[in-house]
């Protein structure tokens, strides 16, 4: 007998009843690979986001790729695909939506020590070539994944998956402290 139990049936699942919808966008500019796509759907579909924007080159359902990595994520995820990534980026911005680039750039702030402001959209590159200088010039913010090897960056999907879950962390801290009374809030 499997003593497998979904999240949600747990009662450590009721911390974060409350979060739902996590007021994040993330939009995917030229990510090539439809597993990398729907590997994005799976995890946006695990910390709730509100909305994947699939823009440029990058794949968008129904495609085999992106549905093997989403196993049906791709139902359940709302997204929309734009051929220009800046007037996406636009239409956020009128929203007051801080516009975040995942990038290993000069101005980039450690994931670990950064304060968001909710709602947020977070964007990817290229796999290859990351995000483009006309897109990070329009970001708010530049983020940086700690990286302790030799290497210097992480798959685009496995960076989504590290920078989502620590949104989700920080997310759910604020909102328990917006919950306390105010002399028992400690940061």
């Amino acid at each position: 007998m499997s003593e497998r139990l979904p999240y949600a049936a747990t009662a450590a699942a009721g911390a974060y009843d409350h979060l739902r919808p996590l007021p994040v966008s993330v939009l995917l500019d030229n990510v090539r690979s439809g597993y990398n796509v729907g590997a994005f759907f799976r995890t946006a579909d695990a910390v709730a986001v509100e909305k994947l924007y699939l823009c440029g080159i990058t794949g968008q359902p129904p495609n085999k790729e992106i549905h093997k990595t989403a196993l049906g994520a791709e139902q359940t995820v709302a997204w929309e695909h734009s051929w220009n990534a800046a007037d996406v980026v636009s239409g956020l911005r009128a929203r007051e939506v801080e516009i975040v680039a995942i990038e290993t750039s000069v101005h980039a702030v450690d994931l670990f020590d950064w304060q968001p402001r909710f709602p947020l959209c977070l964007i990817f590159g290229h796999e290859v070539d990351g995000v483009s200088e006309q897109l990070s010039a329009l970001c708010d913010t530049h983020i940086r994944i700690p990286m302790l090897g030799r290497k210097h960056s992480l798959n685009v999907a496995t960076a989504g998956g590290v920078v989502l879950f620590e949104l989700l962390r920080k997310y759910r801290r604020m909102a328990e402290h917006a919950r306390m009374p105010p002399d028992r809030v400690t940061i």
